[in-house]
């Protein structure tokens, strides 16, 4: 008999049917029993009314890997509106060891701390286990979306030779007796590669040995992407990314909509024109002082509520960031040289996004390191396709573990992120 998962018992209601999973929770009452069985669809109800079929149920404990064979009988108060009824259960393992925390209660009682150290199991508390399907759905639409505008996707060296990539801390290693570096972005990769497709995307992990300690950061997160050739200035990034996260959600409540219930959240509206502001306002919105060369989180936070009220939208722009507080190849604004053609995108009042129109000439870049005191020889492989013709560009990347946190309202990222790593966690 083929195996069915529970999303799909109200099929076959009257049949006989094979169903497997974990002992989700048991209720023993006098005289009747219920066995909970959980798969990855979701929940099973098992009613046990044989004597000896209790006492099979009673000796496993919660989490224990079983195989039920029942008839599908309609129940409007069980799971999915089924039952398995006349059970015929059998241990697929040896009785589990109970975890440290309840699995079945509506939510994790334990400490963050405590179900990252037991990652593997507190991971399949539907909570915790939507976030990931919310994940894996944002993903696929990035990748749809993209591919559907003539993207290519593109895979990066992790391991690098240069630790001058961006101003980030970086993680060495040795590479058979060399020194090497984790990558801190795809950021030089996916520019020369522009001059190969012209536009493409990577998702794929990315290193940032910086000492943050905070609900928003990771040493390891994954990031999202895109690099596009052929652009007028960044607001054609602008508009590519306004479509790639109108895509995301779009995925995420056509992919994961029973995650979404189980979290009761739901995606919001991206607008037509997501709301720009230039950071000489976006710093008097905020009450920063004039000369502030960078937006702190309070700065950010006072933006999304003001972009909530004014505009009605969880998502602002913030375009023209300072030079000095942009990487070597971002383009200046032409009209205001001691700003770029740069921006970040705020979600909820958290950054989400950094990107902008990048320098294309050699000579450009050349000048760019002299003015901030850089040698060549450390970039020459990266600026040796500049000298070969490289077209107007831009890109930017999104966080995906801090995008999922945004949406969900996860207070911390790692609530959102299956085995994070961080300045004190390596393990599990």
């Amino acid at each position: 008999m083929k195996r069915i998962l529970s999303s799909q018992l109200s099929h076959h209601v009257g049949e006989s049917v094979r169903i497997a999973g974990w002992v989700h929770r048991r209720r023993l009452l006098k005289s009747v029993a219920f066995l909970i069985v959980r798969d990855a669809a979701g929940l099973g109800q098992v009613v046990v009314t044989d004597p000896q079929a209790r006492a099979a149920v009673e000796a496993l404990p919660e989490e224990t890997v079983v195989e039920v064979v029942g008839t599908v009988v309609a129940n409007p108060t069980a799971p999915a509106g089924v039952e398995l009824t006349d059970p015929t259960v059998r241990p697929l393992g040896p009785p589990a060891v109970p975890p440290p925390f309840d699995l079945y209660r509506p939510t994790l009682t334990a400490t963050l701390p405590t179900q990252l150290d037991h990652a593997p199991t507190a991971l399949r508390h539907p909570t915790r286990s939507a976030a990931l399907r919310i994940s894996a759905a944002a993903v696929a639409g990035f990748r749809a979306g993209l591919d559907a505008r003539g993207f290519v996707e593109i895979h990066t060296p992790k391991v690098v030779a240069s630790s001058t990539e961006s101003g980030a801390n970086v993680f060495a290693l040795d590479w058979f007796g060399r020194p090497a570096y984790l990558a801190q972005s795809p950021q030089f990769y996916k520019q020369l590669m522009v001059g190969v497709f012209e536009r493409v995307y990577e998702v794929g992990p990315v290193f940032r040995a910086e000492p943050h300690d905070t609900v928003r950061h990771l040493a390891q997160y994954t990031s999202l992407d895109v690099e596009l050739g052929f652009v007028a200035d960044h607001r054609d990034v602008m508009a590519v990314l306004r479509d790639t996260l109108a895509t995301m959600l779009d995925a995420v409540t056509e992919r994961a909509g029973a995650a979404l219930a189980t979290l009761a959240v739901a995606p919001p509206p991206v607008p037509a024109e997501i709301p720009a502001v230039h950071f000489t306002e976006a710093l008097k919105i905020a009450g920063a002082p004039a000369d502030e060369s960078d937006l702190a989180p309070a700065h950010e936070r006072a933006l999304g509520e003001w972009a909530r009220a004014e505009h009605g939208s969880d998502f602002l722009f913030v375009t023209g960031y300072p030079m000095a507080k942009r990487p070597f190849y971002t383009h200046p604004d032409p009209a205001r040289p001691a700003h770029s053609n740069g921006f970040d995108l705020l979600f909820r009042g958290v950054e989400l996004v950094t990107g902008g129109q990048r320098l294309h000439r050699h000579e450009d870049y050349l000048a760019a390191l002299a003015a901030r005191g850089e040698p060549v020889e450390p970039y020459a492989g990266y600026l040796d396709a500049f000298r070969h013709g490289m077209p107007p560009h831009g890109g930017f990347a999104i966080g995906l573990e801090r995008f999922v946190a945004r949406l969900t309202g996860a207070a911390n990222v790692r609530e959102v992120t299956a085995f994070p790593r961080d300045l004190h966690r390596l393990t599990p």
